[in-house]
């Protein structure tokens, strides 16, 4: 059984930073690609970035394009999310993902087989 666990969400004020992190345990089989998302009150899960793990190729939304900068370091089977110049609109609770086979949908959450708990971001104007 796999399992992702996010840590590093807060309270910070517009223009500020943080480091999300997303940890991943239990059984270490193929991983193709980590994905980030973000569910708002009231909103659909919202995609916001990926990475392919092999090639660290990665894909952004256009809202946090320049942003947002996705990394990994396989020695500690993490995946991190850096936001840089935060708004009051990123506000939400932000989740890792994990697809194990290959896949060119990247952007949907329907693709990817295991999900963390979710970490809250509030970004206060």
């Amino acid at each position: 059984q796999v399992q992702l666990v996010e840590s590093g969400g807060g309270l910070v004020q517009a223009g500020g930073s943080l480091r999300l992190s997303c940890s991943i345990s239990g059984r270490t089989g193929d991983k193709y690609a980590m994905g980030w998302f973000r569910q708002a009150p009231g909103k659909e899960r919202e995609f916001v970035g990926a990475c392919n793990w092999s090639s660290m190729i990665t894909y952004y939304s256009d809202s946090v394009e320049g942003r947002f900068t996705i990394s990994r370091d396989g020695a500690k089977n993490a995946v991190y999310l850096q936001m840089n110049g935060l708004k009051p609109e990123d506000t939400a609770v932000y989740y890792c993902a994990l697809r194990e086979s290959p896949t060119t949908r990247y952007h949907s959450p329907l693709v990817y087989e295991y999900w963390g708990q979710g970490t809250q971001v509030t970004v206060s104007s």
